[in-house]
């Protein structure tokens, strides 16, 4: 394995461990990953799927989520509208409806391919709410976030030729000039 590739392991691994303990995600919560390993080796998003890079993003990523005791989501590419691989146990305990589909390199992502190869027993689902997340080449990942997502700026901003962005989500301020807000929730 050359030096580059082991780097993109090593690069996934760091990112996703360094930002589970900036978010300080309670033990099962769900961390949602979208990632395009074509932006990852240096083309445009959806040119150049590669489930080479994805094992090797995948097994830093998984490696990091599996010793944080967090679920890890795989988000599929748009032709799966989006749709999530995540462990049937979290899906259950979240009762997020089950869907029928198998995701491939080509429709669903190498990424998400990979996650239902590796996972325990994976399912997928059309929607969650995530506490945070990791996009890997600007994926999109918004639409599976609880309502307030919050940026969070880590030095490990790029995993091989793509762009990293990470969110973190806290609980709703409701109420107006008044109210009161509890510091450990912000």
């Amino acid at each position: 394995m050359t030096d580059a590739l082991t780097n993109i392991r090593e690069e996934a691994y760091i990112a996703t461990k360094k930002f589970l303990e900036e978010a300080k995600l309670e033990q099962g919560a769900l961390f949602v990953v979208g990632c395009s390993t074509s932006e990852v080796g240096g083309a445009t998003i959806g040119t150049h799927s590669s489930i080479d890079l994805a094992e090797l993003i995948f097994s830093g990523v998984y490696k990091a989520t599996q010793e944080a005791g967090v679920y890890l989501v795989a988000q599929c590419c748009e032709h799966l509208n989006r749709a999530l691989i995540l462990e049937r146990a979290a899906a259950i305990q979240y009762g997020y409806p089950i869907v029928n589909v198998v995701p491939q390199p080509k429709a669903g992502g190498s990424f998400a391919t990979l996650a239902y190869k590796t996972m325990r027993e994976p399912v997928a689902v059309e929607h969650i709410q995530a506490a945070a997340g990791m996009d890997i080449g600007d994926t999109l990942i918004g639409m599976h976030l609880q309502d307030v997502a919050v940026p969070v700026r880590l030095p490990y901003n790029q995993i091989g030729n793509a762009h990293v962005v990470y969110a973190r989500t806290r609980p709703k301020f409701i109420g107006g000039e008044r109210a009161v807000y509890d510091d450990k929730l912000k």
